[in-house]
């Protein structure tokens, strides 16, 4: 019995790639041929366990109380390498699910579990890909609530232009901008600029603000704050916000403190950069891309060991792809950062397609989040292959 299913299995695969070879990117390099098949399969078991956790209503997995949290699993079906699943039914009933959470003030969130800002952000990057020109109206009050979340005339000056998990229903801990949310929204914002491209007049985000907030995030002397350090072990990397590191802080040669850089932070600020616009001979960016290249690694999250581990990967992959770094590690001698990340990936997928992390920190104990993560890391590594 077991070895019928295997044969079925093996046909329903092939014939699978023999209709995906019209349409499938062809790989950058012949001699990667067979790496790519590799990745592509564990992609296959990734998408298909996410498939499998849908719900009758669309949601995706067990924590229904975050949108966003059924939203990232539509981005990676939307960004298969073949876009075979652009008008599937299951990611249609995905899409209607994302609509029912729609709120008055044009955030897209659930009043019960807050995050507001969190949560309309991605779910504005899912819907904006769905590519429905009936979700236009929806988008643009979705993307003008993401722009009214930018922090002015703050009590603390120093968080003004960044961006919080949102105002509604969120704790006054969480209530402060921080880099993680605000890289979230920009990415949705920059995605999302071409729905207001022919629309003179429209409110915009205070761009050079939240490049100034990311600045302020920063280790470097330039950053005026009094925790910024250009101690070596942080100089160019970044904290949560200013003034607060996850990753906790150090004592210095003499006794002084100085807030640790984290891994996701650093990654975080790259892409905020990037997203903004500012040029890659700029020199925050150049000491963010020499803080990474110096605490290059797949073994932990660098200053949080196991805690947020899948999304400082992915973060790794779209950072990198997108500055555009070809080599990275110490002395940036690592050409083959790409294959190595993906081998890491297929190396922890568990044998029913799917990925967890054992440490709970930032939900990485839920399999829907984490094997999204993995799905879209290996999606970015696939195309460059």
């Amino acid at each position: 019995m077991k070895r019928r299913h295997f044969l079925a299995t093996t046909i329903t695969l092939a014939a699978a790639a023999w209709t995906r070879a019209a349409n499938e990117p062809l790989p950058r390099d012949e001699k990667n041929l067979s790496f790519r098949n590799e990745v592509r399969d564990a992609l296959e078991r990734g998408l298909a366990w996410l498939r499998a956790q849908q719900n009758a209503d669309g949601s995706f997995g067990k924590d229904t109380l975050h949108p966003a949290l059924s939203a990232l699993p539509l981005v990676a079906f939307q960004r298969e390498p073949t876009r075979r699943f652009a008008s599937a039914d299951f990611v249609t009933k995905g899409y209607a699910y994302l609509r029912g959470f729609t709120q008055p003030d044009g955030g897209i969130y659930n009043k019960e579990s807050g995050l507001a800002n969190y949560n309309t952000s991605v779910c504005l990057l899912a819907l904006d890909g769905a590519n429905e020109p009936k979700d236009l109206d929806t988008l643009l009050k979705a993307r003008a609530y993401v722009v009214g979340q930018q922090a002015s005339g703050m009590a603390k000056p120093e968080t003004d232009g960044g961006i919080a998990y949102g105002s509604v229903g969120t704790s006054a801990k969480r209530g402060h901008p921080d880099l993680d949310n605000t890289v979230i929204a920009l990415e949705a914002l920059r995605a999302t600029k071409h729905l207001v491209a022919d629309r003179p007049g429209t409110k915009d985000l205070n761009w050079n603000a939240a490049i100034e907030f990311v600045s302020r995030c920063q280790n470097l002397p330039s950053n005026k704050q009094p925790w910024a350090s250009g101690d070596a072990a942080n100089k160019g990397g970044f904290v949560y916000y200013p003034g607060y590191s996850n990753a906790g802080e150090v004592t210095l040669e003499g006794g002084g403190k100085a807030l640790r850089s984290s891994g996701t932070m650093s990654y975080a600020g790259l892409l905020s950069f990037i997203y903004a616009d500012v040029k890659k001979d700029d020199p925050r960016v150049i000491a963010a891309v020499e803080w990474l290249n110096k605490n290059y690694t797949l073994e932990e999250n660098p200053g949080l060991e196991k805690a947020g581990y899948f999304y400082y990967l992915h973060l790794m992959a779209k950072g990198l792809t997108a500055a555009g770094v070809s080599d990275i590690g110490a002395g940036g001698k690592n050409s083959d950062w790409r294959r190595d990340l993906a081998l890491r990936l297929m190396k922890l997928q568990q044998q029913d397609g799917s990925w967890l992390n054992e440490t709970p920190r930032w939900k990485e104990n839920n399999g829907v989040l984490v094997t999204t993560y993995s799905v879209l890391t290996l999606e970015i590594l696939y195309a460059q292959l």
